[in-house]
């Protein structure tokens, strides 16, 4: 029998008990007669309008065959569909294409997505990582507010940030409408700038001019800011990463010899510093201007503020991102990695 919407078919068993003709109920309900035949005859034997369950297209997948699939992929993630459905065991269906792997995956929950980008951790990164997060995780509060979180990045905007969709039609993909011209080596309006955050402090972005060398580093960052910061409050000691411009001899003999502490930093452990979430929204906040930078100036002049609460939740965050890393053994955590410099 056709299929006829639910309301249609009360509606047409409600004129037939009412005593209206077959034929005038089908054109009411703008249907063949003999569908209403068939639905009163339905309505007799059953008591009810609605269809009876159908059987549908055949499965063509055994469960055992599910079983595989699903095992297969909880053991490589990348595994290619087209390959799983080829060597999928059981030849006595071959309608096994990649589109069934897909939906086997769809019922177990899983689907395909972009993987997150990491930076490559070895097992001593593991390890080091995980000690330090034993050494600070109980760290309290009063203790995080007294780290200066230190950090360089490139802003460039013609650079591809991941997140630039665009939407065409069938046959539009390489008109100009959708079209994103690049330069393939860089280029564009572009700025280095270094910044330090605190719970309790916000200093201005300082623009690198070339490469941040060690004596880039000494002469025009530590020496201008980061002394005459840290004598004001000597309580405050100094986080940076385990850079090449950070962590040769002569920077660190200049900041013992003005008895700057610092903090030990393990490699590799972007998603420990708040900072990089500071950067990723003077990223977007840039992006989303109206009228794009023209000139180094301006683009250093849209990177723009933070506001101290969210300055405070970055500090706060530290005791969990500890926890966060335990967790993961020293492996990567969820916390916002940019992989920009």
């Amino acid at each position: 029998m056709p299929r006829v919407p639910a309301h249609f078919a009360e509606c047409a068993i409600g004129m037939l008990q009412g005593g209206m003709r077959t034929a005038d109920v089908a054109r009411a309900i703008n249907c063949n007669a003999r569908t209403v035949r068939r639905l009163r005859q339905h309505y007799r034997e059953t008591g009810q309008t609605a269809d009876c369950l159908r059987s549908g297209r055949p499965r063509v997948t055994t469960p055992a065959q599910d079983r595989y699939i699903r095992t297969s992929y909880l053991r490589d993630r990348y595994r290619m569909a087209t390959i799983t459905a080829r060597v999928t065991p059981g030849t006595h269906n071959p309608s096994i294409n990649a589109q069934t792997v897909h939906n086997r995956l769809r019922e177990v929950g899983l689907r395909a997505c972009r993987p997150v980008v990491r930076q490559v951790l070895t097992r001593h990164h593991r390890q080091q990582r995980r000690l330090w997060a034993q050494t600070h995780r109980r760290w309290t509060r009063q203790d995080w507010q007294k780290v200066l979180f230190t950090d360089v990045l490139w802003f460039c905007l013609t650079r591809g940030d991941g997140r630039i969709c665009v939407y065409c039609q069938r046959n539009e993909r390489y008109t100009e409408a959708c079209t994103l011209e690049r330069n393939q080596f860089g280029g564009g309006v572009s700025v280095m700038v270094w910044g330090v955050v605190s719970q309790d402090h916000w200093t201005e972005l300082v623009v690198i001019a070339g490469n941040l060398n060690a004596v880039h580093y000494k002469e025009d960052i530590l020496l201008p800011h980061v002394v005459p910061f840290l004598q004001a409050h000597p309580e405050m000691t100094l986080q940076h990463d385990n850079a090449t411009s950070h962590t040769v001899r002569s920077v660190c003999d200049f900041l013992q010899g003005r008895n700057v502490s610092v903090l030990p930093w393990p490699a590799k452990s972007l998603d420990l510093n708040p900072i990089v979430y500071v950067w990723d929204l003077f990223d977007r906040r840039v992006r989303a201007t109206a009228i794009p930078p023209r000139n180094v100036r301006e683009l250093a002049g849209a990177l723009g503020n933070i506001s101290q609460q969210e300055l405070a939740n970055l500090v706060q965050s530290m005791r969990r991102r500890c926890t966060a890393v335990l967790n993961a053994a020293g492996g990567h955590t969820r916390y916002r990695l940019l992989l920009l410099i």
